[in-house]
């Protein structure tokens, strides 16, 4: 253990600061243009990928000072990362992008002191594999949320960066090559490596991502990748010569089949939308068995990307290109994630960023085949030049790695088992407290992060079903964050996530105290933005309550078509509640046409639209409503407006009567 941790730990912490320095980057990027639903020059600030180029002439002759340099950086970036506002946000975790990516490459030519003989692919994958696993175990602690990525846990993050300075003082930095050669491949494997690293980040750093593609138990996926990660980091110190002998086409098959199996398993949790306002809506409710299988085969064969690390790392080592030569490959790496980055993104507002992203209107499996298909075909090329064993024999068994090991399998475990639901008395209520939270991805109206904020209003108002919009967060636009996840964790509360991130559409969750029945989603014609209800049943007191959540948007005829298809389907249920951010203000044909059919809560209550504490909601920006069945009554709607809610939008909530007063 003595030789290897060094090398393994500093590799484990350098990747997982690149996935969160980039994942921060982008998020911050991406929260700042969503209030203008544009892109503007803040998205200049992904030029700090290209940042490393301008060390590149200094690397020769000051390696060991850029190491410590860039460490610096990249610590007093990373570690500031928690406690900064949006804009801030940005700025840090951009240099920290550029220092962690200088950092890597200096790495290149490091090895453990007092060491002549190094498996540095083999260990590079390994500190790979460990950042996973430490990745995972941070987002299951905190209920889908990175744990050292915000206030709670920003401690860890710092305590990390302190074991990579540790780590870093046992190493050695090495020596740059004095003369100029040609080595083969080098700009092809620099990119192997990009593209492995862009797909941890897009998935299986944080395996709420695959959950919510999937609907698939989260517990399963969180110990399946966190199991997997682990054995490969044992894999690799115990049993190097196995995974060095690796037939050429076998690698190839392997990666051939993660790769159709990574989109088998998007394309089949895809959606057909409605193609046209007369075509009937699409519903969704939970998976099918047979649809796990890709999903199974895909999750045990992803530590492929390890091996492809492995063969990429040590084609560069044994290379030893000069850092003149090494620049190629990190444009070309940083263009492409950058590009993938925007495919991911464009294919959830294809209707906003045109004419560009129209082209990803439902391509979502687009962003993950082109790195897994590319990394298929550049593993390919390098290993006509695979390097022998080297002849070093089989590792000896280390407690030390077995305890770290099997204290990240099991703080995982704890993190992913499903919380304990709060107790709630269901015969005899006469009544329930239902809210409508567009939580605008978990920010204010200012771009500020107001998760907690938020979390304040709903345990204060303790309502029983609480309708969220905006929720689809389990994605790389917003750093991969759960936070339906994180409300129904940290409140005890059972949740159904909606339409999977697969379908494109901007998220309605539900969230309920009483256990949520025959859930599903139903998705209606849609020209701008993806529009899906998420449906549920509760039984309280014996009456069967249908619970729709809502947030149509695009033109009044998409508008129009949601309407009658949340008519057709709530008309039939004795007692329902639609609730949700409508996009519909009170003076539009379709408002009308809903409430023609169904009681408003706030103007049966306030028919002047206006409460008796001067909450005036008369205006055009009422357009969050609760609408219940007339088998039900209203009794105190509240609408409580920004900035007081933690969004850009109010949070308004009602008590439900469960029987009409007379």
């Amino acid at each position: 253990m003595k030789k290897t941790f060094p090398i393994i730990l500093a590799f484990a912490v350098i990747f997982l600061f690149f996935i969160q320095s980039v994942g921060t980057l982008v998020e911050s990027i991406y929260i700042l243009d969503l209030m203008n639903l544009n892109l503007d020059t803040r998205v200049l600030g992904l030029l700090f990928f290209f940042a490393p180029v301008l060390l590149i002439p200094f690397f020769k002759k000051f390696r060991p000072q850029l190491i410590w340099i860039t460490f610096a950086l990249l610590f007093l970036s990373r570690g500031l990362l928690p406690y900064l506002d949006t804009a801030n946000r940005m700025l840090a975790s951009g240099i920290a992008t550029a220092a962690v990516i200088s950092l890597f490459l200096l790495m290149l030519s490091a090895q453990p002191r007092a060491t002549r003989h190094l498996h540095f692919g083999l260990w590079a994958s390994a500190g790979l594999a460990l950042a996973v696993g430490l990745s995972v175990l941070l987002r299951t602690v905190y209920f889908g949320l990175d744990y050292s990525l915000n206030p709670a846990g920003g401690w860890s993050g710092i305590l990390l960066g302190l074991l990579l300075g540790a780590v870093l003082t046992q190493l050695k930095s090495g020596a740059a090559p004095q003369e100029e050669r040609k080595p083969a491949g080098v700009t092809t494997a620099i990119l192997g490596i990009f593209l492995v690293l862009t797909l941890v980040y897009f998935a299986f750093s944080a395996p709420s991502v695959i959950s919510r593609w999937t609907g698939v138990n989260y517990t399963l996926i969180v110990l399946a990748v966190s199991l997997l990660a682990s054995a490969w980091v044992l894999l690799a110190l115990l049993r190097p010569r196995i995974l060095r002998n690796i037939d050429r086409r076998l690698l190839l098959a392997a990666n051939l089949v993660f790769t159709l199996c990574l989109t088998v398993t998007i394309l089949v949790h895809g959606v057909p939308f409605p193609p046209t306002s007369s075509s009937p809506a699409v519903t969704v409710a939970g998976p099918q068995w047979w649809l796990a299988i890709p999903l199974a085969l895909m999750l045990l064969l992803f530590p492929v990307l390890f091996l492809d690390l492995d063969l990429f790392f040590e084609h560069v080592r044994q290379s030893a290109p000069s850092p003149r030569q090494v620049v190629p490959g990190l444009l070309l790496g940083c263009l492409v994630l950058i590009l993938l980055v925007f495919a991911n993104i464009f294919s959830n507002v294809w209707g906003y960023i045109q004419p560009v992203s129209l082209f990803f209107r439902g391509k979502f499996w687009l962003a993950y085949f082109l790195p897994a298909g590319g990394i298929s075909l550049l593993a390919w090329l390098a290993g006509k030049a695979r390097f022998a064993d080297d002849g070093e024999p089989a590792g000896r068994f280390s407690w030390g790695w077995a305890v770290l090991l099997v204290g990240f399998c099991l703080g995982t475990l704890a993190g992913a088992l499903p919380v304990k639901h709060a107790q709630v008395q269901s015969l005899g209520r006469t009544s329930i407290t239902v809210m409508t939270f567009n939580i605008q991805s978990a920010n204010d109206a200012s771009a500020q992060k107001s998760f907690e904020r938020q979390l304040a209003v709903i345990r204060k108002v303790s309502p029983d079903i609480v309708a969220m919009q905006e929720t689809d967060t389990a994605r790389i636009s917003l750093n991969n964050n759960d936070y339906v996840r994180f409300y129904a964790g940290s409140l005890g509360y059972y949740s159904y996530y909606g339409p999977s991130t697969v379908a494109g559409t901007f998220g309605t969750a539900i969230l309920s105290r009483f256990p949520l029945l025959n859930t599903r989603s139903v998705y209606t014609y849609s020209d701008t933005d993806e529009i899906a209800v998420a449906e549920a049943q509760i039984d309280v007191d014996g009456l069967p309550i249908t619970i729709y959540d809502v947030h149509p948007d695009g033109s009044d005829l998409a508008k129009m078509t949601f309407v009658k298809a949340l008519l057709q389907r709530a008309q039939a249920k004795p007692y329902a509640i639609a609730l949700g951010d409508y996009n519909l203000p009170d003076t539009t044909p379709e408002y009308r046409v809903l409430d023609g059919v169904f009681i408003n809560a706030w103007t049966s209550v306030y028919p002047t639209k206006v409460s008796p504490a001067g909450v005036d909601m008369s205006g055009a920006d009422r357009i969050d409503h609760i609408f219940v069945s007339h088998s039900l009554g209203v009794r105190n709607p509240v609408y409580l407006l920004p900035p007081a809610s933690g969004s850009d939008h109010p949070v308004h909530w009602t008590e439900i009567l469960l029987t009409v007063p007379k």
